[in-house]
């Protein structure tokens, strides 16, 4: 079992810090702070640069969190807000699967995560090593009620009512 949950918190969690990383610092191919506020902006968040770059931070810290296993339900609240925001924003309007760009793909992540924060990390993980026990249902349940807090703030204090639901991939290049 601690193999399993080592595997999905480890990939999980590199990938969303890789993500975060695209958005942040312009790795693994990514278009950095500058390319990324204009997606942001595009996706009908307002002030594109400052959510690129906490979005980005977010998805680096939580998925650094998640992948190490220390303080899981942290990392599962950083990481299930901005699947909130991508599901309200970026894939807003899509229906479900991925195929056509809907929230399938950041649902599962949000759910994986949430789902970690329940069973806990692996016995590889840093919680263990420092001896932490925070996880089971209320810190799942806790985790997943501030993911929904906080990404439901950036949606209502940052996207733009105007907002049309379909991005625009050439403001990327802006």
């Amino acid at each position: 079992m601690h193999t399993g949950l080592f595997l999905i918190q480890l990939t999980v969690g590199a990938l969303v810090f890789g993500h975060g990383a695209q958005k942040l610092l312009g790795w693994f191919g990514g278009f950095g702070l500058d390319g990324t506020a204009g997606y942001m902006e595009s996706i009908g968040l307002r002030h594109g640069r400052l959510m690129a770059g906490v979005g980005g931070a977010n998805e680096m810290l939580g998925g650094a969190l998640v992948a190490t296993g220390l303080f899981m339900p942290l990392g599962a609240a950083l990481v299930g807000a901005a699947m909130v925001v991508a599901s309200r924003t970026d894939h807003r309007g899509k229906g479900l699967w991925i195929w056509n760009y809907g929230s399938e793909h950041v649902l599962t992540n949000a759910a994986v995560v949430v789902g970690l924060a329940i069973a806990g990390p692996a016995r590889w993980s840093l919680d263990n090593v420092i001896g932490w026990d925070v996880h089971g249902l209320g810190w799942g349940i806790g985790a997943a009620a501030a993911a929904l807090a906080g990404g439901g703030s950036v949606i209502a204090l940052f996207r733009r009512p105007d907002a049309a639901i379909t991005p625009n991939p050439a403001a990327i290049a802006a």
